[in-house]
């Protein structure tokens, strides 16, 4: 059932919007278990393989494969509370762990499966990770570091055993497919999803089970009325980031919306409106990186019989330009989102409601007190710049940072948390993103702290200091560069620049790594020693 209220206009959606949030709830019980009770052989995804075959996943595999997961967990001790991390790509498997950690009263723990050992090892011995479930990608960058990860009870592979991993399929072949859900409140820890690490190391944003309730008024507004009958949803992005798995899988199976899943080892926008018509794709979250390179496909719907009803983008701004190609080329009025890890989808526009403006994110979602403060919390005059502020409490709002209690608390001025982004709400309740006030790169739709990269830059033996800032680019939004003062007896070189460069790429991620290096002889710094990333910029 549909979360807004039936409205033909966003002023009486907004207000006659009530939440429902019951105080026992299980995401695992909500977006499984409900559905596979009564209809088990739904269609839940549509798994499009690298061979282009299709494998259609029911509500019923997933309960079962769920179950049989928290089986296998529980037995090698796994416990409520605990931390289970994901590192995988767009498949099956996903969506079966997501729901058995959940049934299980474990927290999810997804990292993308583009990090590299350095990345990886960070966050599964911040959060304390109990077990990891990965492919043999992982397991290679796993390997590098097992030793330092004590706490790691379990490692289980979807592609069979190899060393100390166990097989995925075959350990879960072995357990019961009987599984009693643990009885979860809506505001017991569910998962946890790192930021980008803005200031030193990313932090691990804890939510609650109750997060999934909090987007479905974002998820419907963008698509309404959502869902509809014969409504599909694909999304390129992947389901260990925010927007995937919070904006397109979780809420999709909770509807009972099929999910098309497909690994793209590369964005290709050819393939992607190919593969919108080959499934019957009718909604869409596709983050603004990748608009820009569909736009390079000639006469789209002239080529590709793709069905789309429904398109939404969020991540970065998506720009004028893109709301009329959308018209033109796929026939729709793409409406854009705006949130962040620790608490998504609170502003979006949808012009079947009359709340479109260029220019603008769109105004807050139904449900969500959003609003522009100066720095002591107090809201702005119409027209000024000030931060975007989320009201709390709120059910899409994190917990905590986990293990930073100051972090938690310098979120919040009062009961406003303060989301670093820099905003203009106008006289009619548009919001107008003008900028950060801290430092993340937002490249292809993945918001990238400088902390990591330095972290990483600075273990190079030539590198003596280094600063990472955004470069504004036409495709990606912006691309990292980086800044460098060399050691004593190293010399500036492309060679030395596409060694540091390699470098980043293989212990961090693929998005992470500067691609452009500059080699200066002083790095600007205040006289508290904190590099002036602003020149940075500018000289970038």
């Amino acid at each position: 059932m549909p979360f807004l209220p039936s409205a033909s206009d966003y002023e009486t959606a907004y207000r006659q919007f009530r939440w429902h949030v019951p105080a026992r709830y299980n995401i695992g019980i909500d977006v499984c278990d409900r559905w596979a009770a009564q209809e088990p052989d739904r269609l839940a995804i549509l798994h499009v393989k690298a061979d282009g075959r299709e494998q259609a996943i029911t509500y019923g595999w997933l309960r079962e494969t769920s179950n049989r997961l928290a089986n296998v967990l529980r037995a090698h001790g796994v416990k409520r509370g605990d931390r289970v991390a994901l590192m995988l790509p767009q498949a099956p498997e996903v969506a079966a762990a997501h729901i058995g950690i959940y049934k299980l009263g474990a927290v999810a723990l997804p990292i993308a499966i583009l990090f590299g050992p350095d990345a990886l090892g960070y966050r599964l011995e911040n959060s304390g990770a109990a077990a990891l479930i990965t492919n043999a990608q992982g397991l290679s960058r796993l390997a590098a570091i097992r030793a330092e990860l004590p706490g790691l009870k379990l490692v289980l592979s979807i592609d069979g055993a190899d060393g100390k991993a166990a097989d995925f399929h075959a350990a879960l072949s072995r357990a019961s497919a009987d599984f009693k859900p643990e009885d979860t409140a809506a505001d017991d820890p569910a998962m946890m999803i790192y930021t980008s690490g803005t200031t030193g190391q990313p932090k691990g944003a804890l939510h609650a089970h109750r997060v999934l309730i909090g987007h479905l008024p974002g998820i419907e507004l963008p698509h309404f009325p959502f869902p509809q009958s014969g409504d599909r949803y694909w999304t390129p992005a992947d389901w260990a980031w925010a927007g995937g798995l919070l904006d397109v899988l979780l809420p999709s199976l909770h509807y009972g919306v099929p999910v098309v899943a497909r690994r793209f080892e590369k964005f290709d926008p050819e393939e992607a409106f190919a593969l919108m018509a080959k499934t019957d794709v009718r909604n869409a979250f596709i983050p603004p990186t990748a608009l820009r390179m569909m736009r390079a496909v000639p006469s789209p719907r002239g080529r590709h019989a793709f069905k789309l009803r429904s398109v939404a983008s969020g991540g970065e701004s998506l720009g004028i330009e893109a709301l009329e190609w959308g018209k033109s080329a796929l026939g729709l009025t793409i409406n854009e989102f705006y949130g962040q890890t620790e608490c998504n989808l609170v502003v979006g526009s949808c012009a079947a409601l009359g709340a479109l403006r260029p220019g603008s994110m769109g105004k807050p979602v139904p449900g969500h007190t959003v609003a522009v403060v100066d720095s002591g919390g107090r809201q702005v005059n119409r027209g000024e710049i000030g931060q975007i502020a989320v009201k709390r409490p709120d059910p899409v709002m994190f917990i905590e940072y986990w293990g930073r209690p100051e972090a938690t608390r310098d979120k919040f001025i009062g009961d406003w948390m303060m989301t670093g982004d820099q905003g203009v709400m106008d006289e009619d309740g548009y919001i107008a993103f003008v900028g950060r006030d801290d430092d993340v790169i937002t490249s292809s739709g993945f918001r990238i702290g400088p902390g990591e990269i330095e972290d990483c830059l600075i273990r190079h033996p030539a590198v003596a200091l280094a600063a990472a800032v955004g470069k504004p680019d036409p495709i990606r939004t912006e691309i990292v560069k980086a800044f460098i003062v060399l050691k004593d007896g190293h010399a500036p070189s492309d060679v030395l620049a596409a060694e540091i460069q390699s470098f980043v790429k293989t212990r961090l991620s693929a998005h992470e790594y500067p691609r452009e290096i500059a080699f200066i002889d002083a790095m600007p710094m205040t006289t508290t020693g904190k590099v002036i990333r602003r020149l940075l910029r500018e000289r970038a």
